[in-house]
């Protein structure tokens, strides 16, 4: 007897009715597996000693040889302790920063100002990280930028060069992302609040509710939820540093602070003299790894202690 189940019934009937919407599937899915799965066949290149010659499948097999020289070399624990510092530093101060933007965006009541707020905070988020970098050497040069000239003009010296120091890299790298970024973040948490019911708010204003306790107990409780997921999916990402903005601000001066994972691996990979292939794929993996570690044990956390998860 020919067994059927309740989901693939289900499928059928969704396939039968909603055919054209999965039809705009089509292309999508086999992206995806072009370049997103087809291509992790490569990852076995972190377990050989790889070879041109012989290529992926006929080169020697060496194990965890690759993952063991990373974490027994000398810029393990650098590129670590690097990597997780930038990273911290953009939760701790960069995921509050477009929350409480929404929020004041919010409590703006012309619509017309708003728009222009949120388009003026929006803009910077369109500036190439090339640019970005480039517009922060010439404000922060110390003989003829507008961090020198006010220097000067106010206490008569040429200052140091402040990307001389290297322990400057990461507020550099840090509160120019925010800059750029928090203003476009914070559209999603405005969506959000979009949503929140007017009548909320007028029953708050009835019982004498100032503005900030409206915000405080009917606002933020309202995009708590997308707050949890967007946290989730953050810590998903804690070791994955942007490579670009971090090579371009790197000089032989704050190597000993910029040298993140993503520009290690680009210099073992490929701007080497002596490209190690195998070895660069295996710290992108290790990187990879503790990403899902961290996205999972986020998640898991999030599930037990709030109604809201990924998974």
């Amino acid at each position: 007897m020919k067994r059927d189940f309740p989901a693939l019934r289900s499928l059928r009937r969704d396939l039968k009715r909603d055919w054209q919407m999965y039809l705009f599937l089509i292309l999508p899915v086999i992206y995806i597996i072009i370049f997103a799965y087809v291509p992790m066949a490569g990852l076995q290149i972190a377990f050989r000693k790889y070879s041109a010659r012989l290529g992926i499948w006929g080169s020697k097999w060496v194990g965890l040889a690759n993952f063991e020289k990373f974490v027994k070399s000398y810029y393990f624990g650098t590129t670590l302790k690097n990597t997780l510092r930038l990273s911290v530093y953009s939760i701790v101060f960069g995921f509050p920063l477009p929350i409480l933007m929404a929020l004041l965006l919010n409590c703006i009541k012309s619509e017309r100002y708003r728009g222009i707020a949120q388009t003026i905070t929006t803009l910077p988020h369109f500036i190439s990280v090339v640019v970005l970098v480039g517009i922060m050497f010439q404000l922060f040069n110390a003989r003829y930028g507008l961090y020198g000239v006010v220097m000067r003009g106010v206490f008569g010296v040429i200052p140091d060069d402040p990307f001389a120091t290297a322990s400057n890299f990461p507020h550099f790298y840090i509160w120019s992302g925010i800059w750029q970024a928090t203003g476009w973040n914070a559209i999603v948490y405005v969506a959000a609040l979009s949503a929140v019911d007017p009548s909320l708010h007028e029953a708050a204003v009835v019982e004498g509710a100032s503005r900030f306790q409206r915000v405080m107990h009917v606002d933020l409780p309202a995009i708590l939820p997308t707050v949890v997921i967007m946290l989730i999916l953050r810590m998903g990402s804690v070791m994955s540093i942007g490579f670009e903005k971090a090579y371009l601000m790197q000089n032989s001066v704050n190597l000993s602070y910029s040298e993140v994972i993503s520009t290690y691996v680009y210099k073992q990979g490929l701007e080497s003299s002596n490209a190690d292939f195998s070895y660069a794929t295996a710290i992108g993996l290790f990187n990879s790894i503790v990403n899902l570690v961290m996205i999972s044990l986020t998640n898991f956390i999030s599930g037990r202690l709030t109604s809201s998860s990924l998974w």
